[in-house]
């Protein structure tokens, strides 16, 4: 079924709008899917959500769950019956649970999205497809095609896995022999890509809605910041010249319009010079347009259910600066000294287990917007 088509054969643009008290459905249950069911419950519609994990912090916002495998097709075919559409929260869900689910309801975005964006090959073919710059990359598959690939593009490189890879995770900084054979043994027989390391000047990124007819609407670029692989800090205004963020917004509409894209995305880039690499996109709402929350009247949550919904999009104007902050382990226990600064709106995501490196929360603080 093409990607822009609903199970009676319509074309997304002819969807009637959802109206209140419809039934959005959500794969996955982590902190994106609780503040989407949060931005839905605000437009007065339902969300039930599907995920195997027992301790899903959405599950504590709704009362609709179903909890069972992506791979479960009775229950997805259940889950499917008793929504009126379907999104996601991430991209690792198998393409064949949305398969299965596209026989009974929209999925939006749909699995042309989801199945580049899963693949780190198949996405840097499709960028640089559209004719967009990305890092030099090469497949790789066995330690004869690393050693290969090393010798076609410059060092220092990193390689990557293809699949399941994010916050760092399957990554291994090559710049030695040694650190080769190490690298490739990581990956235990996974594909992967080797591509060269970028030496930028600055991160940023761009949170872009499209909806059913086609609408876009961009947040403001955030300059954002990691630690150990993981998203620290994201700050807006970016500080960029202003061609420069019109040049990222137009790339991230140019790759929203390749998928005929539904919902909100996230595209991240380097920043050389002028020149803007796409390091990754995301099929979803993203950590870097978190400070939305707090510094504009409609969240990127709140665009995405309204999006999938069929709504207009809203203004993604922005009424104040902003610093968002993503609070990683225990530092989620120094929260309440954050509420004492003026300004500064704290979201925590009612995970029970405190763990190094997953995300607990963040908080966003506000200053005046700078004229």
């Amino acid at each position: 079924m093409p990607t822009d088509m609903t199970p009676d054969g319509k074309s997304a643009q002819s969807l009637a709008p959802l109206g209140p008290g419809a039934t959005i459905g959500i794969l996955g249950g982590g902190q994106l899917a609780r503040m989407l069911t949060m931005a839905a419950h605000r437009l007065g519609l339902k969300t039930h959500i599907f995920c195997p994990d027992t301790e899903s912090p959405a599950f504590e916002v709704t009362p609709h769950h179903t909890r069972a495998a992506y791979s479960d097709a009775d229950a997805l075919d259940r889950f499917a019956r008793s929504v009126e559409r379907v999104t996601y929260e991430f991209e690792n869900i198998p393409v064949g649970a949305i398969a299965i689910l596209e026989q009974h309801c929209p999925v939006m975005p749909g699995a042309k999205a989801l199945a580049i964006c899963q693949d780190r090959l198949a996405e840097k073919r499709f960028l640089s497809g559209l004719g967009l710059v990305v890092a030099p990359f090469l497949p790789v598959e066995t330690m004869v095609d690393l050693n290969q690939a090393r010798q076609r593009l410059a060092a220092p490189a990193i390689l990557k896995t293809r699949r399941l890879g994010y916050d760092g995770k399957g990554q291994q900084h090559i710049g030695t022999d040694t650190e080769s054979g190490a690298a490739i043994a990581a990956l235990a027989g996974a594909g992967a890509v080797l591509e060269e390391f970028v030496d930028f000047d600055a991160e940023i990124s761009i949170i872009l809605a499209r909806g059913t007819n086609g609408e876009m609407a961009s947040y403001d670029p955030a300059r954002n910041t990691h630690e150990n692989h993981i998203l620290a800090t994201s700050t807006v205004p970016a500080g960029l010249p202003a061609h420069v963020s019109k040049m990222a917004t137009r790339i991230a509409e140019k790759i929203a319009t390749a998928f005929e894209y539904v919902g909100v995305l996230g595209v991240e880039f380097f920043l050389c010079g002028e020149t803007l690499i796409v390091n990754e996109i995301a099929p979803r709402v993203h950590n870097s347009g978190h400070w939305t929350e707090a510094a504009c009247a409609a969240s990127q949550f709140e665009q995405h259910i309204r999006a999938v919904a069929g709504w207009p999009l809203a203004d993604p104007v922005r009424h104040a600066d902003a610093v968002m902050q993503n609070l990683i382990g225990d530092q989620v226990r120094a929260v309440a000294a954050g509420e004492s600064v003026p300004g500064c709106k704290i979201h925590l995501y009612g995970k029970n287990e405190i763990r190094p490196g997953r995300k607990m929360g963040h908080l966003t603080r506000l200053t005046a917007r700078a004229r």
